[in-house]
């Protein structure tokens, strides 16, 4: 089951975080509600960064096998970032997805990527929308696997 979060929520957690000081860092390990995790390296001072995504589920005839990510995000001052990043499963799928999503901090510090996503499989022919996908995930952070426990920089956990 893929959870939804309304705009309101949405806002009313991005207001949260922000009214708490706390900023949410896309640098770290995190796991999604269906159990795929990603990495994300350093976040760079132009907002570029690299990591790695290993799904938990693919319609692939070949085994899963963890696929490099690259992205952008948006700085933000209130510390509710914006990004995107895409995932190119060449190691085992002929397909390429794209995530965009927010990074919120709720009133207890926990952070959430917020994300929607877009599939697009090899088409045996043009116009082949069945070979696209469209869906969500929220993703929250993996406690403690992180290097020195979190790789955020401003020392939160």
């Amino acid at each position: 089951m893929i959870k939804k979060i309304s705009f309101t929520v949405a806002l009313g957690l991005a207001s949260l975080g922000a009214l708490s000081g706390q900023k949410c860092i896309l640098t770290g390990l995190w796991r999604n509600e269906l159990g795929s995790k990603m990495q994300i390296q350093e976040v760079k001072g132009d907002g570029t960064f690299s990591g790695e995504y290993k799904t938990a589920v693919s319609l692939a005839r070949r085994p899963i096998q963890p696929a490099s990510l690259n992205g952008s995000q948006h700085f933000d001052e209130a510390g509710q970032p914006t990004f995107g990043f895409t995932v190119n499963w060449k190691s085992f799928s002929d397909s390429t997805t794209v995530f965009t999503g927010q990074c919120f901090v709720d009133e207890n510090g926990k952070e959430i990527l917020e994300t929607m996503w877009l599939l697009r499989e090899k088409a045996k022919a043009p116009n082949g929308w069945e070979a696209t996908r469209v869906g969500t995930n929220v993703f929250t952070r993996i406690k403690g696997q992180n290097v020195d426990e979190s790789l955020r920089g401003d020392g939160a956990r």
